[in-house]
């Protein structure tokens, strides 16, 4: 087992109700797969770098797990699909 961290910033023209659906979807995902959620941390409403997609300001997730080295690309696979929801993402082995 392996420890990872995903940070990832969702669209902030969502409703609080779809953020924190969208938070557990993704939590879920990594149980699902063998893995299991140490931390989640919802860092809230930030001001991007640079515009993407004509969005200036995202609401960021940092979530820390263990999981089996085959979930990553199984969970990166799930952020790109729900492109509407997640503007970007980043999995780091820690």
């Amino acid at each position: 087992m392996n420890s990872y961290e995903l940070l990832y910033i969702l669209n902030n023209d969502l409703a609080d109700e779809a953020k924190d659906a969208a938070v557990e979807k993704f939590n879920a995902v990594v149980a699902a797969n063998g893995g299991t959620v140490d931390n989640v941390e919802k860092w809230g409403t930030r001001r991007l770098a640079y515009p993407i997609n004509f969005k200036n300001e995202g609401y960021y997730v940092l979530v820390n797990f263990t999981a089996p080295a085959t979930l990553p690309l199984e969970l990166e696979r799930v952020l790109r699909i729900n492109q509407d929801t997640v503007i970007r993402f980043m999995i780091v082995k820690r």
